[in-house]
């Protein structure tokens, strides 16, 4: 993307009271922010966009929009993910809402990566703040990315459990990517951009809003294929989340509590709405591997090129279609060596040197018995 294209996408996100759907609605009708800021107010009348909307648009903030270009400008981890990117997650163009483009800061590849939000109370009990690290540990040595808010709690627990496993995490902030909130952990966002990414679909200056707090837990929401709720009381902001989620057609699990632990409430409220009870990571693997296998074959379905670099983004190449397929009739349930044989019609040494490089580029592993299980994606 040239810089007068790049400025054309800063000046629509710019614009007061031009909202992610009218925004979505001129780029859907027009392919791309220049195109669309190139139509004139009547159009945009036409597309149902409000006078003060239309007055924004033909009237940009230039000052502003320069200062934009020049933080994307200032490092070569920072991006603007727009909605026609490659990279942009797909999961999250199909919720209602989804927002125009992405600030990030870190690996974008991890965006098309299979998620699992996790959230909880700010206020989050010792206990509470264990069992979310432990559970973002084990969910990221099963091959998903964990997303969160970088809020206190159990966000900020969920982002160091991952971290600490040697995985990456998502952060997605409710304000823009020059500042962190809350100022305590600016070092775990340093970390992150290390490891992980930091994502804001609000651009730089914007400071921590009461309003984009909701906002923000759609994205959550939006790019995971289910929510964890580990602590939440009964008026919480992870509720809303899991509400999101459920709305988005995701899947919602909770970690009951004690019936005297205030911060168990809102889980025990989500379990009687029907959400998936949680005691183990398996739980929320086995009910996740229908999309876990959907969303992993997308990824190995991507063109060369699709996304940008990442450790994570791509199976081994040669020979990449036969581990492909030898890694699709494993199936989504653990399989003995001899029956994979008789799957395959191969030879015993053929198929060893196979299973070995799709070992150890992480796209399987053996369970306690020795059987093959699929995972998500490579460490």
């Amino acid at each position: 993307m040239n810089d007068d294209d790049l400025r054309a996408w800063l000046w629509l996100l710019r614009a007061p009271g031009v909202s992610p759907a009218p925004a979505m609605r001129l780029i859907d009708q027009y392919g791309d922010a220049a195109t669309a800021l190139a139509a004139g107010r009547g159009n945009w009348s036409r597309l149902g966009l409000p006078a003060a909307a239309c007055i924004a648009l033909a009237e940009p903030d230039a000052e502003r929009v320069e200062q934009d270009l020049a933080w994307l400008d200032g490092a070569d981890n920072r991006h603007l993910i727009t909605c026609r990117d490659p990279r942009y997650p797909q999961r999250l163009r199909e919720i209602d809402g989804a927002p125009p483009a992405l600030f990030c800061i870190g690996d974008v590849g991890l965006l098309r990566q299979p998620q699992i939000g996790v959230v909880g109370s700010r206020n989050a009990t010792a206990q509470g703040l264990d069992t979310a690290q432990s559970f973002a540990a084990a969910l990221v040595g099963r091959g998903l990315i964990v997303t969160s808010g970088l809020a206190l709690g159990i966000d900020g627990a969920a982002h160091r459990g991952a971290l600490a496993a040697g995985g990456p995490t998502i952060a997605v902030c409710a304000t823009g990517l020059d500042r962190v909130y809350p100022a305590r952990h600016k070092e775990l966002a340093h970390a992150i951009v290390g490891h992980g990414l930091l994502i804001s679909e609000f651009s730089p200056g914007m400071p921590p809003l009461a309003e984009n707090f909701p906002q923000r837990n759609r994205l959550i929401s939006g790019l995971s294929l289910g929510i964890l709720v580990v602590e939440a009381a009964r008026e919480s902001g992870s509720l809303i989340t899991a509400r999101l989620a459920a709305e988005q057609g995701r899947e919602v699990f909770a970690i009951p509590g004690s019936i005297h632990n205030p911060m168990a409430r809102g889980c025990h409220q989500l379990l009687r709405q029907g959400a998936r009870l949680v005691e183990t990571v398996d739980d929320i693997v086995e009910e996740l591997a229908g999309p876990l296998g959907a969303a992993l074959s997308e990824v190995l379905a991507e063109p060369a090129g699709a996304t940008e670099t990442s450790s994570n983004a791509a199976i081994p190449t040669e020979p990449a279609r036969d581990l492909r397929g030898i890694w699709q009739a494993i199936g989504d349930e653990p399989v003995t060596v001899d029956r994979l044989i008789e799957r395959l019609q191969s030879s015993a040494e053929a198929l060893s040197e196979a299973l070995l490089k799709l070992e150890l580029e992480g796209w399987i592993a053996s369970d306690s018995a020795g059987r093959l299980i699929r995972r998500v994606h490579p460490r």
